[in-house]
């Protein structure tokens, strides 16, 4: 689908024949006006520039596409080039890709004939972008909606989109399905739980799938849900852990998690793993600065003799940070000093 850019003359003349901006907002020290009304009226107005500002931000991804465009063409120029033309306009580089993003999922809606140019009034720009995320079949449902005049709201979008991934979704029984299609079970309740249960492995997923068939009370899947999300961290955390890839000890983590839950201990687990994984990430960062820390001493050392005795005694100061024994005092007494050596590789 082919969008024609306005020239000059249009934009200068719709914004001059357009009462868009001459709004008239309620008076908010009129207390005659009743409260209801009063809010009407500012959401009227509200949703107006809702749709307005969705435009302007489509509008200006398109601009900003073709400005990054422009320069794979071309090659970066430093004076012309996609970041100096960002830098122009005091736009961040990621707020630029979200403006691309957003443009590239509005060319992408119209190009596939699920969405009119027209209907787009009838959506709020965070609804917008969450359709825009959203799956295929959602997206036609919405569609469909914006079409037949329906105002689109960002709560009605999240709330289909969690419908749709929850009765789609390969991982929760058929039981707990049929309750959600009598309305004995609400979708958003669910859906949280069938995210966090399609990371898991299938030890553990059959285990939740036992659980919920057992008992599906809305507290029983909250409490699944939080399980769930522990598991899934656990395992991330645990996988990224150096220090657990250890070849003189064989550790099964599932069966560490199976042990924990059996012994309802799983939230000091996964407290343990996140922790060590902490420490460990500090301590390779501790070892990256220490060298650096040290190259630069040693090139200061070097640059400096008996005419700077200031700078001098600045690294000898520091010497202790810098030095295979590494001496941090945790009080200003120096009463408490933490000390860590680094043996040489």
């Amino acid at each position: 689908m082919k969008f024609d850019f306005p020239s000059s003359n249009d934009i200068h003349s719709a914004i001059n024949n357009s009462d868009i901006f001459n709004f008239n907002l309620p008076n908010p020290e009129n207390i005659e006006i009743e409260e209801i009304d009063f809010q009407k009226q500012l959401n009227m107005v509200w949703e107006v520039c809702d749709r307005f500002d969705l435009q302007t931000d489509i509008w200006r991804g398109r601009i900003l596409r073709a400005a990054r465009d422009r320069e794979k063409k071309q090659g970066n120029n430093l004076k012309t080039g996609f970041i100096h033309w960002l830098k122009e306009r005091e736009i961040s580089k990621n707020q630029a890709y979200r403006l691309i993003q957003l443009a590239e999922s509005a060319d992408k809606l119209f190009e596939e004939g699920d969405l009119c140019i027209d209907s787009i009034n009838n959506f709020s720009k965070r609804a917008f972008i969450e359709t825009a995320k959203s799956e295929p079949e959602v997206q036609k449902i919405i569609s469909e909606a914006a079409k037949n005049g329906d105002h689109i709201t960002c709560r009605e979008v999240k709330q289909l989109s969690d419908e749709w991934s929850t009765m789609s979704s390969d991982v929760l029984p058929t039981k707990i399905k049929d309750k959600i299609e009598q309305g004995i079970l609400m979708s958003h309740h669910v859906a949280p739980l069938v995210q966090a249960m399609k990371s898991l492995p299938d030890c553990h997923l059959k285990s939740i799938q036992k659980e919920v068939f057992k008992n599906s009370e809305i507290d029983n899947i909250k409490l699944l849900t939080k399980d769930s999300k522990n598991l899934a961290k656990c395992l991330d955390a645990a996988a990224q852990l150096q220090t657990l890839k250890n070849e003189k000890i064989h550790l099964d983590i599932e069966m560490v998690l199976e042990e924990s839950i059996r012994l309802d201990c799983l939230n000091t687990t996964v407290n343990l793993i996140q922790q060590a994984s902490q420490l460990e990430q500090i301590v390779v960062k501790f070892y990256i600065a220490w060298k650096r820390l040290k190259n630069i001493s040693d090139k200061l050392y070097i640059n400096t003799g008996e005419s700077s005795p200031n700078l001098r005694s600045m690294l000898t100061s520091l010497e202790s940070l810098s030095e295979e024994v590494v001496e941090v005092p945790l009080d200003e007494l120096r009463e408490k000093v933490v000390k860590l050596r680094i043996f040489p590789e």
